[in-house]
């Protein structure tokens, strides 16, 4: 099928917080299906370059190293998030944005990413797809190098809203159910501090009440502030990409909100990887994902 989207392209970046708040007027009485029409529109910004000392605030508060010759592999998402916001926040978008709940991520990079030099990035609202607990969208980044791709993202954000699937008595459980995959090993525990999401917010432009202190949170369900699920993958990245990859594919799908303050257990094997509670709560994921790292 032909693609029949309109490239639109930015003079500059959209401002980030008021898209969000436009989201949260824009968002009033849509009701989410997933057959419904997206945008036809590619907003394209050109010429991206990376600020370094924001580059080097993220690295260091994400745990990737800091003043590095390329960009952590997580940042062009950071770079290219307003210009999702915008398509999310416009009144043509299916799916109210306050209360969207980022559930996978895929990241394929195919080359290096110099820290000193221009991306141009792309976003575009993909598909809308059927979840169990409501309708997911598809948001596609992609970010060109002359022309070249270098680096792609596909995120999914969930609307929850009640389903027939939802309203289906649940399939009875099997008599002999198969046991549950062994726990990967343990590879480091973090303590997150409960200002984390303050600090990730100031150097990730999102400042989602959620995140920022309990007092912003309680309204919207949570009894603390959460960590940004983009932090929790960021962190992960950190440690299972190693410095200097040419071309990485990391994917992950959000499992559980960590409540802050926190312990966290990162966990790995192989290509596999998972974020977990910590020691008195083994059983509980935030996160599971794989990283491959290829030549």
């Amino acid at each position: 099928m032909a693609d029949t989207r309109t490239d639109l392209t930015l003079a500059r970046a959209p401002r980030l917080m008021p898209a969000l708040g436009k989201g949260v007027l824009t968002g009033i009485g849509k009701r989410p299906r997933p057959d419904a029409p997206l945008p036809a529109v590619r907003l394209t910004l050109p010429g991206v370059r990376a600020d370094p000392a924001r580059t080097a605030a993220y690295a260091e508060v994400c745990g990737f190293a800091a003043h590095a010759p390329v960009l952590p592999v997580t940042y062009p998402h950071i770079l290219g998030f307003p210009l999702a916001a915008r398509l999310m926040s416009a009144r043509a978008f299916p799916l109210p944005m306050l209360g969207l709940v980022h559930t996978t991520i895929e990241i394929v990079q195919h080359a290096p990413l110099p820290a000193d030099e221009p991306l141009d990035l792309t976003v575009y609202a993909a598909e809308l797809r059927p979840h169990r607990r409501g309708t997911e969208a598809v948001m596609v980044t992609e970010a060109r190098r002359d022309g070249e791709p270098v680096w792609e993202d596909r995120s999914t954000y969930l609307a929850r809203h009640r389903t027939e699937a939802a309203s289906e008595p649940a399939t009875p459980a099997p008599t002999a159910p198969s046991p549950a995959a062994p726990a990967l090993p343990s590879r480091a525990e973090w303590r997150l501090a409960g200002d984390l999401g303050r600090r990730h917010a100031a150097v990730s432009g999102d400042y989602n009440p959620i995140h920022l202190h309990p007092l912003t949170a309680r309204p919207l369900g949570f009894p603390r502030a959460i960590a940004h699920g983009m932090w929790t993958f960021a962190r992960c990245a950190a440690e299972a990409v190693p410095e200097g990859a040419r071309a990485v594919r990391i994917a992950s799908e959000f499992r559980a909100p960590v409540l802050l303050p926190a312990t966290v257990t990162y966990a790995a094997a192989g290509p596999a990887f998972e974020l977990r509670a910590g020691p008195d709560h083994e059983n509980r994921l935030h996160l599971t994902g794989e990283a491959e790292i290829r030549p």
